[in-house]
């Protein structure tokens, strides 16, 4: 492994796939085979076979929110690792101006959709609900992709930052802070993230924020929802599971959230990290719980249609080992449009105002890399 440079984020072209971790980053470029089994137990048995009887040395690409979508599994032709980038070594560079924005919905609509969310937990309708809301950015010129790349690393150096090309010549672009799960060998780690609150400028307002999310029980309950949803998913295919019993805090530039890191190991050797993120994937982190409710809710109240926002990104090696993160804090890319996403957990507890500033806080990531001001939220229409 080569030393810690930003070269092959200098070296990202549209159409490669880039996944950067605080450990390492991997930039995989060309397409030999695309794979797009519904099915789960296929997907993983047709790359897994696909991986074997070729000398590609792994499979990237991206699981969309909806199990039922197809995912966008690609055979790379080349495959390059380094160790993490260096913020420090990444220039600061503009990526587009003049844009203009268009939420969906208006905060105000927003705020009436998760009341009505709202409602329907405390009637025990289900138990957590994720909404979302998207910005769409329209643009003089086509976002300048491996510059927003760069401007993301450099504001989120502990997070994961990503592009994955998507049918169509779409590009998905993030930074996100959520790990779904890692496998290496027999062992398998995951790293839910839920319950959240928007960060401060002022340190010592920043402190309180935290401790005031480390205090708050409406978070810890919707923290506990999607760690016993993790453990659940992991449990029929693992020997041991070892599960803190309380979270602990992490941050972004943006955003603080309780976090839990649940480690096991695996019973039967050919499950492969593939197999394993499609049956993790969505946790209630994105979704809610249980899952066929928080999935129906989510299809009625939020006006679009997620894509491969909320899916997973990653990789698979013909092993079995691989990486995949959760698909937020992202934009989708087409040419001159940007399509933002950020969503929040709805529990019996939540209330709407506050909902729409964490969302407007999550937005805060890609606003900044795109050398734009931080949204303020606002109930007007």
């Amino acid at each position: 492994m080569g030393r810690v440079t930003s070269g092959l984020m200098a070296d990202y072209r549209p159409g490669s796939f880039l996944l950067s971790s605080p450990r390492r980053a991997l930039l995989a470029t060309g397409s030999q085979a695309v794979v797009t089994e519904r099915d789960p137990e296929e997907l993983a048995a047709r790359v897994t076979k696909l991986l074997v009887d070729s000398d590609v040395p792994l499979a990237v690409g991206a699981l969309p929110f909806d199990r039922a979508a197809a995912p966008h599994i690609v055979l790379p032709e080349s495959v390059r690792w380094s160790g993490p980038v260096r913020p420090a070594s990444l220039p600061s560079a503009p990526v587009a101006a003049g844009a203009t924005v268009v939420p969906v919905p208006a905060p105000a609509e927003y705020e009436r959709v998760v009341e009505r969310a709202v409602q329907r937990l405390r009637a025990g309708e289900l138990d957590k609900v994720v909404l979302a809301r998207a910005l769409r950015l329209h643009l003089p010129e086509p976002v300048r992709v491996a510059a927003l790349l760069a401007n993301l690393a450099r504001d989120n150096a502990s997070g994961f930052t990503y592009a994955v090309d998507l049918p169509g010549g779409r590009t998905l672009v993030g930074a996100t802070p959520e790990m779904l799960l890692t496998r290496t060998g027999l062992s398998v780690e995951a790293n839910p993230l839920a319950g959240s609150i928007p960060r401060h400028p002022d340190p010592e307002r920043d402190r309180q924020a935290a401790q005031r999310l480390l205090s708050s029980a409406k978070d810890h309950e919707e923290h506990r929802v999607v760690v016993s949803a993790v453990v659940d998913a992991l449990r029929p295919f693992c020997r041991s599971l070892h599960v803190p019993d309380q979270p602990s805090l992490v941050s972004t530039s943006a955003v603080w959230h309780l976090s839990t890191t649940v480690t096991g190991e695996l019973a039967d050797p050919d499950v492969s990290s593939l197999r394993l993120a499609t049956a993790l994937h969505p946790t209630p982190a994105v979704c809610g719980a249980p899952f066929e409710a928080a999935r129906d809710t989510i299809a009625e109240l939020e006006p679009f249609d997620r894509g491969f926002y909320a899916g997973a990104i990653g990789w698979c090696d013909a092993d079995g080992d691989g990486q995949w993160v959760v698909g937020i804090r992202c934009a989708e890319i087409a040419e001159r449009t940007m399509t933002l996403y950020a969503g929040a957990g709805i529990m019996p507890a939540s209330r709407p105002r506050l909902e729409l500033e964490e969302t407007s806080a999550k937005f805060a990531t890609l606003l900044r890399a795109m050398g734009m001001s931080i949204e303020a939220p606002s109930s007007a229409e």
